[in-house]
């Protein structure tokens, strides 16, 4: 698929099959993501892939949590989690964050590339300041220090892609 039609193709999956995604392609959209741009290249977000299931339930428990909506699954049942976060060398915090947008953009797109289902899932700042976020980052040897910006569910969509919204008038302007 050529880069445009990939860009203006991918669409947010709500919908996915209980299998686990295949290592190979999980490998390829977290590389994508390392060739994402960040400020200065210091490559400073960290990208964690969750596809353990004790740990994918406590990260979709905090992300309910902060919706509170304790006991629904934020990630659409995807097998696979994927977390962005910003560290410290990050030049400032809004860098750092920009960063990770970044990141997690190009492994959006990555994933609809190799024919997968991906959805940007919010909240990842809250879900890592409660106590039982820290104590994730400190199973997985990271530091507590690391601050959520951005998450995403990954899997094989059990869905048809949907339909793009219509583009707002204006969006674009050339000066």
């Amino acid at each position: 698929m050529d880069a445009l039609e990939m860009l203006c193709g991918r669409r947010s999956i709500r919908k996915y099959r209980p299998e686990q995604v295949d290592a190979g392609l999980l490998s390829e959209v977290m590389k994508a993501g390392t060739y994402a741009p960040t400020a200065m290249g210091r490559q400073s977000p960290v990208i964690i892939a969750v596809r353990d299931p004790g740990d994918r339930a406590a990260v979709s428990a905090l992300n309910a949590r902060v919706m509170g909506k304790d006991g629904i699954d934020p990630y659409y049942g995807a097998p696979t989690v994927l977390l962005v976060l910003a560290t410290e060398d990050a030049a400032t915090e809004e860098i750092g964050i920009l960063d990770c947008a970044a990141v997690c953009t190009n492994m959006l797109n990555a994933a609809y590339a190799v024919g997968l289902g991906s959805c940007w899932i919010n909240r990842c700042k809250q879900m890592f300041e409660f106590p039982e976020g820290k104590a994730l980052l400190r199973k997985w040897g990271l530091s507590e220090n690391l601050r959520g910006v951005a998450s995403m569910a990954l899997g094989y969509a059990d869905c048809e892609t949907p339909a793009p919204a219509p583009r707002k008038e204006n969006y674009t302007l050339t000066v």
